[in-house]
């Protein structure tokens, strides 16, 4: 079959997209090949396609199971065999997957880029045919990047198990260096280069300077109707205002990775079915979620980069038809982006300070230890030396990214429990079980009433600490109440561990790589300006300002503003003037109020989003020409 035919088939599409033709061309010519291509520009036909016409399984690279989950259901859907392997997959299942691959019709496996060094990974991958090696998320590859991921450097290496197999990397948002770093990093030979502009035609990108943030929320979803996406930063925050809206009768709902695979599977499908309109959620959610008809993506902060924003916002309008981007900040959130950026790097004397510690926590002496792994309990480790928790998390992950040290996967997936009752249900079990008393008030004490509400991750040795008993006797005690339906409690599979990597150093001369350590911070801080600077820049508009951070060089087609963001529709309002038909819906509102008037607040509500910077100029004009005037209690009445 051709090409086309095979879009057809399995796609139902009678036409491939810009570039898409081209690129699977590249493939099947077994070039090295580079796709930089938009959010719902269909990446991921350009290596699927070709795929099919060649004999032999495509691997492919990817950072997320639930972007691996979500396409291979995709793909099993149209009738094409694949699989994924990732982390809760059992030996065996592992090894019949890996089989498939060899001995059956597997024509796509995708794995995270630690799976690639795991020996029986290796081993079986010298006995398939590999037509193809696909890296997606290739950005993760760039110590530049937004999103850097350490094992996508091992991709290389393990290319040389296939050496004749092409490599196709795809991303959405890499800058000038993180593209360089791509090609650089993953030994592309002589590969094609195709980029798509960053320009979106149907995307309107809007930006506020906004103190009461959910009430523009709510008005912006009563004038866009259609699926949305709610972007917070913290998990408190989704729950908060998913019931906000659903105070307002808006079907919403939360979203974060602190939820079981098996609510975050039921929230994902109730919102791609529409039974959710809205959903709220953590930068957890979308990538790799196949939704086109998402008709708003509503950022109440400011990103951490511009890469994050383009990709979350692009999530939008990927039917091609229009959509919306909203993004909501406060003078404050600035600040405190700022601060948090920070914080992630800490100084070398904290490293050292932390490094000195985890010598005297594991005893190991100078000069030995290397490889040796120990239990580690973040909490305990930080309580017995006095550290700041969270201070300490950074610095053992920058310890980390130097190499001094390794955090097990366990590390990062700590215990974690939450009450299934409600208050009254919690006291009466109280009053009937007074041996557990105690220990739930000292759970309440310690972790709050967000039990009530979500997972919180727990430490077992602190409780232990905290109520002086044995640790196992805590785990017994947590297992009883989740057998008496209280609680929810996801024990931690294994304890965490940390390893040396190199023989012990003596702390003070910790060979720390300082210029490493501040080019790090200095390029997380420029991507939170850049972020910052988008925020506020009055004028530019909003597509060109990406495209110039993105690098993309302007032609014909693309040199020209988008048109359709606020500081595009902020310009051409200024440039007409007054508009009559603002000017006549202003005198309508004001005279349906009669007698009392109407609040200027009152007024703005029932204009469009994009429609407030002409009403407010229309209402300075009224008033200068005494059209209209202000009552004593401040609303606006007719003259006349």
């Amino acid at each position: 079959m051709t090409t086309r035919q095979i879009l057809q088939q399995f796609w139902g599409y009678d036409t491939f997209r810009p570039l898409q033709a081209e690129i699977v061309d590249a493939v099947l010519a077994r070039q090295d090949t580079l796709v930089l291509m938009p959010t719902g520009g269909g990446k991921s036909i350009c290596f699927q396609v070709p795929t099919l016409c060649m004999k032999g399984v495509c691997i492919v690279v990817t950072p997320l199971i639930a972007l691996m989950k979500d396409q291979v259901q995709q793909l099993k859907k149209r009738g094409i065999p694949a699989a994924a392997i990732y982390s809760g997959m059992n030996a065996r299942e592992i090894d019949t997957t890996l089989d498939n691959c060899i001995y059956g019709n597997t024509k796509f496996l995708y794995v995270s880029p630690e799976r690639l060094r795991t020996e029986i990974m290796i081993e079986r991958t010298k006995q398939m045919t590999v037509c193809l090696l696909a890296v997606d998320e290739a950005h993760c590859i760039s110590a530049w990047g937004y999103d850097f991921r350490p094992p996508y450097l091992q991709i290389a290496e393990f290319r040389a198990l296939i050496p004749d197999t092409p490599i196709i990397a795809l991303t959405a948002s890499a800058t000038p260096d993180v593209e360089k770093d791509i090609l650089d990093k993953l030994a592309l030979r002589q590969p094609e280069i195709f980029r798509q502009t960053f320009a979106r035609a149907n995307l309107s990108y809007s930006v506020f300077l906004e103190e009461n943030k959910e009430e523009r929320l709510l008005r912006v979803l009563e004038r866009v109707p259609g699926t949305a996406i709610v972007y917070v930063r913290s998990r408190r925050q989704t729950q908060q205002v998913a019931q906000l809206l659903q105070r307002q009768n808006i079907t919403a709902d939360f979203y974060h990775a602190g939820l079981t695979t098996q609510q975050r599977d039921e929230k994902q499908d109730a919102w791609i079915q529409n039974r959710t309109r809205v959903m709220v959620s953590t930068n957890a959610f979308g990538m790799g979620i196949d939704k086109p008809d998402v008709r708003l993506v509503v950022h109440l902060d400011v990103p951490d980069s511009l890469e994050a924003y383009y990709q979350e916002a692009g999530r939008a309008g990927r039917d091609g038809q229009k959509a919306y981007a909203l993004m909501l900040y406060t003078n404050g959130d600035l600040e405190n982006l700022r601060f948090r950026t920070e914080q992630l790097y800490q100084p070398v004397e904290m490293l050292r300070r932390v490094y000195q510690a985890l010598a005297n926590y594991t005893a190991v002496p100078v000069g030995s230890g290397q490889f040796a792994s120990y239990d580690f309990d973040l909490a305990g480790f930080a309580s017995t030396f006095s550290l700041p928790p969270q201070e300490t998390h950074y610095a053992l992950k920058q310890l980390q990214l130097e190499g001094f040290v390794q955090l097990n996967e366990n590390y990062y997936h700590p215990s974690r429990l939450t009450i299934l009752l409600d208050n009254r249900q919690l006291y009466e079990f109280q009053v009937l079980n007074p041996k557990l008393d105690p220990f739930i008030k000292l759970l309440l004490r310690m972790y709050g009433g967000e039990l009530f509400t979500d997972f919180l991750t727990i430490s077992e040795s602190s409780l232990a600490r905290a109520y002086m008993i044995d640790q196992r006797d805590i785990d017994a005690l947590l297992t009883q109440l989740q057998q008496r339906n209280v609680v929810i409690y996801e024990k931690q599979k294994d304890k965490p561990q940390l390893t040396f990597l190199t023989p012990r150093h003596n702390a003070p001369e910790l060979p720390v790589n300082v210029q490493e350590l501040n080019r790090r911070k200095e390029l997380a801080l420029r991507k939170v300006q850049a972020s910052i600077t988008y925020a506020q820049h009055p004028t530019q508009c909003r597509t060109r300002l990406l495209q110039a951070y993105f690098g993309e060089k302007l032609t014909g087609t693309t040199d020209h503003d988008c048109g359709i963001c606020d500081n595009c529709v902020k310009k051409r309002k200024q440039s007409e003037g007054i508009s009559p038909a603002v000017r006549e819906q202003v005198r309508e509102y004001v005279a349906m109020a009669n007698g009392p008037g109407i609040s200027p607040k009152q007024l703005a509500h029932y204009f469009n989003q994009s429609d407030t910077d002409a009403l407010a100029e229309t209402l300075k004009r009224m008033l200068a020409e005494e059209e209209i005037s202000y009552t004593r209690s401040g609303n606006l009445k007719l003259n006349g």
